[in-house]
């Protein structure tokens, strides 16, 4: 049932309110010990000092760098491919079962692998937030591409116009907005994929500063 994008807004707005009374009365009040939960203001005053001595700046820096590579290099493969094989039959027998077997192998297990391909620098963490990405990104396109209403490409087809036409003025077009769904939707899994990549070798990045963290106990700032 639609509602008012005012309405929605307070809705949402409401929801991120409450969650964070929530923790903080749960600190406040001592019913989690600091350890398991810090406070609102201590993880605040965390973040602030991060940011002021730099670090902060340069794990994000470092993040930024890894996962545009890598989901950009994804991206550019996979669109391609996706609307091929979403279009023409003969591609989808020749890529889609290759890709389909791919996508359900867990990242992790590519990590010994990526190490011996690729040492432990940036490439390394390049390759797992491709692998991580690119094969779902292949699949989720094609299904958007096969989603173009068979209507408009019979009607490229009666005006005559050649396979490549119909590809480039009628099926991408069309399925553009499902793409561009697909993209959002995968950035978060890089992101994901990004903590899994620095977990390994590396001296900086979010993921990093997480994993050191958790090696210490750090929780409680």
């Amino acid at each position: 049932m639609p509602i008012a994008r005012s309405r929605f807004l307070a809705i949402a707005v409401a929801v991120f309110v409450g969650l964070g009374l929530a923790w903080w009365a749960a600190t406040g009040l001592e019913w989690v010990k600091p350890i398991f939960l810090p406070s609102p203001g201590s993880v605040a005053t965390q973040i602030a000092k991060l940011a002021a001595d730099g670090t902060l700046w340069l794990d994000l820096r470092a993040s930024m760098y890894r996962i545009s590579i890598g989901f950009l290099l994804a991206s550019a493969l996979s669109i391609p491919i996706g609307v091929l094989i979403g279009s023409f039959r003969s591609w989808e027998a020749a890529i889609e079962p290759l890709v389909d077997f791919i996508r359900y192998m867990p990242v992790v297990a590519f990590v010994p692998l990526s190490i011996l391909w690729a040492g432990t620098g940036d490439t390394q963490k390049f390759l797992i937030i491709f692998i991580g990405t690119f094969f779902q990104q292949v699949l989720m396109i094609m299904d958007n591409v096969k989603r173009v209403p068979a209507d408009f490409i019979g009607l490229g087809r009666t005006l005559g116009l050649p396979d490549r036409k119909i590809l480039t003025r009628i099926v991408v077009p069309s399925a553009l907005p499902g793409i561009w769904d697909t993209l959002r939707i995968s950035l978060g899994w890089a992101w994901t994929w990004l903590v899994l990549a620095e977990l390994v070798a590396a001296t900086s990045g979010l993921g990093y500063r997480i994993t050191v963290a958790q090696r210490y106990f750090q929780t409680n700032p």
